[in-house]
């Protein structure tokens, strides 16, 4: 199952309270990004090109337990650069597993085959393995040959260990509907637990500025990619509303509240994808951001965002207020006409 039943128990009720208490700008994940650093450097990342002073920084175990009590998201995903980089991730880890927050550690593997006897298996913990493609789509965007085949053995080690794993997968242009639809047969045959997808952001740092698509184009490359999975046992780690909304059926606004980021800099504003300074605390980020400058319509650079971390939270919200509507989703699957 790509999202645990407890998680989705949990979430629905999290949701459910806040709405009861009428707040509007809420959390639903923690972007936790404990260090920019990464042993690789792919084409389409705005990430990594920080300076070397940046780049050797760290948050400390004691920040990173700071951050995720101060949001109080209920689920904490750790990016980078590459966490398992990080000597204190194993401890971080088990520390939130230990509070029960529900972790996304997510990882290109390299590091995986001598860090893994570091963690044990929970619920509450999900290897998150950055995927783009097949080997040579994948390794061509990561610019590093054999990366493809060491994420392949790291997701079965982790299988084998009893880990629960999900892939991250980003969509550029020059991919097409058919390599997408074997990859996803190729993940799904592997056995792992979920699968997360989004179109590409268009980085301004990013080193390749002609791989990213615009809405239009996205739209089309997700409605044929989901034609091609219909009747297949493909597990997307995402609301079904939010399918819906990468198929062109729903046109929701973007909640760059939902998951605020923490890294080495603050609290970044406004979004994981956008700097646009950065505040000391999580109170400060969420009462002194004027969210409304923000999304399609109010900032060209989200003119061609349809990215999981701003719109995953407002298709969720959405699902558990039209649960009919949800009901109708399963049933009928996505409108692909």
């Amino acid at each position: 199952m790509a999202i645990p039943a407890i998680q989705i128990a949990r979430l629905g009720k999290y949701i459910l309270s806040q709405t009861l208490k009428g707040n509007k700008h809420y959390p639903l994940v923690l972007m936790l990004e404990p260090l920019f650093q990464c042993n690789l450097r792919c084409k389409g990342c705005g990430k990594i090109n920080q300076p070397a002073s940046v780049l050797n920084q760290r948050l400390s175990f004691d920040e990173c337990i700071a951050a995720v009590e101060e949001c109080g998201a209920p689920i904490v995903s750790i990016p980078g650069g590459e966490p398992l980089l990080h000597p204190e991730i194993p401890a971080i880890v088990k520390e939130l597993v230990r509070r029960k927050k529900f972790v996304y550690l997510c990882t290109n593997g390299i590091l995986i085959p001598e860090r893994i006897n570091q963690f044990k298996p929970s619920p509450y913990l999900t290897f998150n393995i950055h995927l783009d493609g097949l080997e040579e789509v994948h390794d061509n965007i990561v610019c590093k040959q054999g990366v493809f085949q060491s994420a392949i053995r790291s997701i079965k080690l982790l299988k084998s260990k009893g880990f629960r794993v999900n892939t991250n997968t980003t969509l550029f242009g020059g991919q097409t509907p058919e390599n997408a639809a074997a990859f996803f047969d190729y993940l799904t045959g592997l056995g792992v637990d979920g699968m997360t997808l989004s179109a590409a952001f268009s980085y301004e740092a990013a080193a390749d500025q002609d791989s990213f698509l615009t809405r239009e184009q996205s739209k089309k490359l997700f409605r044929e990619i989901f034609r091609l999975g219909k009747g297949k046992k493909w597990d997307f780690s995402h609301s079904s509303f939010y399918l819906d909304f990468l198929a062109g059926n729903q046109d929701y606004s973007c909640s760059p509240w939902g998951n605020p980021c923490r890294s080495v800099h603050g609290w970044q504003r406004p979004c994981y994808l956008l700097e646009d300074g950065f505040v000391p605390t999580y109170k400060e980020l969420m009462e002194q951001t004027d969210w409304d400058k923000y999304g399609v319509g109010n900032d060209p650079r989200c003119a061609n965002c349809m990215v999981h971390c701003g719109f995953e939270p407002t298709s969720v919200a959405d699902s558990v207020k039209r649960p009919i509507k949800g009901a109708m989703l399963a049933l009928k699957g996505l409108n692909l006409k």
